[in-house]
């Protein structure tokens, strides 16, 4: 029997880069982009199409996409926060569009300065210029899993959005997103049950944060209940203002090397990608997460020391 396809799809060039105070060189960011490409994820979120002045280190999110060697079967995603984003994604020929909200009031009145029912308004905007030119829509639901300032999260909250995302605006993903690393296994197995009963045909993604240290048993609880999608980050690079001092997402390498020798098949050349995350430490003037560049892989192995010279 075939070993089961698990879908990585790397998003440190965004989600990662984002958070970090150094502008990476935009032919560093197409190097790496390209070299992900060629090890192997499925999907790959180049950049995002924000205001320069909201995120300048995203501010060459045109010039990236112009530059990357597109790799056939890999999907080319952008985050596109409005209509004049979306204009610009389109003009820049991604494949996907990536639009965010959040199922709680107060992250999204926090982090995008609007309620919930003025953000759904305007993805309806996006989600319809999109479609009019045959690109696909994705719709990230951050704090799916729990919100930092109101805590628990209902689950019907999430599913309800999730109808409307599906039912009036089309998409033809969802990623259901631990935006702080408040999940966990037994919860993610329980809502991604439901959600994979109810739309069998959607593209699920889940998205995890290793905050408190269960990224990887929420990967496996995911996978547990069906769930072949997911987000990661080259180096664990990442984070969130809520979440201030915490790692970032869960590490590319580390879902990869774990599945790995778990008999699943993430399509991923591992080698290829730690030589890319061994670059990640010069061009961000830091150490990232990633235990796999510390330790090794498990086999790794260490050369034998001498034998003690007997007196």
């Amino acid at each position: 029997m075939n070993p089961r396809r698990i879908h990585i799809q790397e998003v440190g060039l965004r989600d990662g880069l984002q958070a970090e105070s150094r502008f990476v060189p935009t032919m560093e960011k197409i190097a790496l982009a390209d070299a992900l490409s060629k090890a192997g994820v499925a999907k790959l979120e180049v950049s995002s199409f924000v205001s320069p002045k909201a995120v300048p280190v995203l501010a060459d999110a045109v010039e990236v996409f112009a530059g990357i060697e597109r790799k056939p079967g890999v999907v080319y995603s952008a985050l596109v926060p409005n209509l004049r984003g979306a204009e610009r994604a389109i003009e820049a020929r991604v494949d996907e569009i990536n639009l965010v909200m959040s199922a709680s009031e107060s992250h999204n009145l926090s982090n995008l300065r609007m309620t919930r029912a003025q953000s759904f308004a305007g993805l309806r905007d996006v989600a319809a210029l999109a479609h009019s030119h045959g690109i696909k829509v994705n719709v990230s639901l951050s704090c799916s899993f729990g919100c930092p300032m109101e805590g628990e999260v209902e689950q019907q909250t999430v599913l309800d959005w999730c109808t409307r995302f599906v039912d009036e605006l089309q998409v033809q993903g969802i990623t259901l997103c631990d935006t702080t690393g408040m999940a966990y296994p037994t919860q993610v197995r329980e809502l991604t049950d439901k959600v994979r009963a109810r739309w069998p045909g959607l593209e699920l993604t889940l998205h995890f944060h290793n905050t408190r240290g269960m990224g990887l048993a929420n990967v496996l609880a995911g996978i547990d209940a069906g769930a072949e999608r997911f987000d990661a980050s080259l180096g664990g690079i990442g984070g969130c203002p809520y979440a201030p001092g915490a790692t970032g997402n869960v590490c590319t390498e580390e879902i990869v090397h774990a599945l790995e020798l778990m008999g699943y098949d993430t399509g991923v050349d591992l080698g290829q990608l730690l030589k890319s995350a061994h670059t990640l430490e010069d061009l961000l003037g830091h150490a990232v997460p990633s235990q796999i560049l510390k330790a090794g892989r498990r086999l790794d192995l260490h050369p034998v020391p001498p034998a003690p010279i007997k007196a």
